[in-house]
């Protein structure tokens, strides 16, 4: 963990769980703007901490990076140690995701391991995030869980049978932890992202070349709003109004898509 920032929030913890260059970062700035501690999870602690130095050094904010693989039990409940140290986290949103390939594979040619481990990032790990921090929630009669989904979360699609049955699956968790907590004052909503995830406005884009070594999810995209892919500040905006929401009228299922470009998987 790395402490970015002097001085403790009032408020409560927001964790978020799959942190990139994108969508996750931005969520994150998000939060930390609006005045909470953040702790942001993902696999590579390096970038990771050079993201917590940037948003902690913008927002004047504490913000916490933590290693977590959402594949492997032990790692989040190791990981979740860490961030409910940090106090009561009121905030968690599952952006995890396995990479798979933009093209798609014959059911034939899927790998068992590759299949199980699409379902352990998108559901089991799911599960086992929201099973951290709801006992917490409950106890205080407040919280909020966010699950980012895709348009695999509603449609199956040729070639792409591990991603959608992972996605498949969470949105039936968001729908049955909905249904269960939102009369103990948790409220948790299923945000699906239905197109290509760009960069921020205003952020310097790579060449050709760098594209092709870093985009690893189908439906990634390194272009701005200008091409049809989805600015994730704006996003985020999205996310804070849903936990923002008033009580007496919660979103539990959301569809977020581009005014121009393709229908993609995020």
């Amino acid at each position: 963990m790395r402490n970015m920032a002097s001085s403790a929030s009032p408020k409560g913890i927001a964790a978020i769980v799959g942190v990139g260059a994108k969508l996750g970062r931005s969520i994150a700035r998000k939060f930390a703007h609006e005045g909470y501690t953040v702790a942001i999870l993902s696999r590579d602690l390096g970038r990771l901490s050079r993201f917590a130095d940037e948003i902690a050094r913008e927002e004047k904010a504490q913000v916490f990076a933590i290693r977590i693989d959402c594949s492997e039990s032990r790692s989040i409940r190791e990981a979740f140690e860490g961030v409910l140290s940090l106090g009561f986290v009121e905030v968690l949103v599952y952006n995890a995701y396995h990479p798979i390939s933009w093209s798609p594979t014959s059911f034939a040619d899927i790998r068992l391991d590759h299949f199980e481990k699409s379902l352990a990032v998108s559901a089991v790990g799911a599960f086992h995030c929201a099973q951290q921090v709801l006992p917490g929630m409950v106890d205080r009669g407040r919280g909020t869980i966010l699950f980012t989904g895709c348009s695999a979360s509603l449609h199956g699609m040729p070639g792409f049978s591990d991603l959608c049955c992972g996605k498949f699956a969470m949105r039936g968790l968001a729908q049955c932890l909905a249904r269960e907590f939102q009369p103990r004052g948790v409220h948790v909503a299923h945000i699906i992202i239905d197109g290509i995830v760009g960069a921020p406005r205003g952020t310097i884009q790579p060449s050709s070349q760098q594209r092709s070594s870093t985009s690893s999810s189908v439906g990634e995209s390194h272009g701005g709003v200008g091409d049809g892919s989805m600015d994730p500040d704006a996003l985020a905006q999205t996310y804070w109004q849903l936990h923002a929401q008033d009580r007496g009228a919660w979103t539990q299922a959301i569809d977020l898509r581009s005014t121009a470009g393709p229908r993609l998987i995020r």
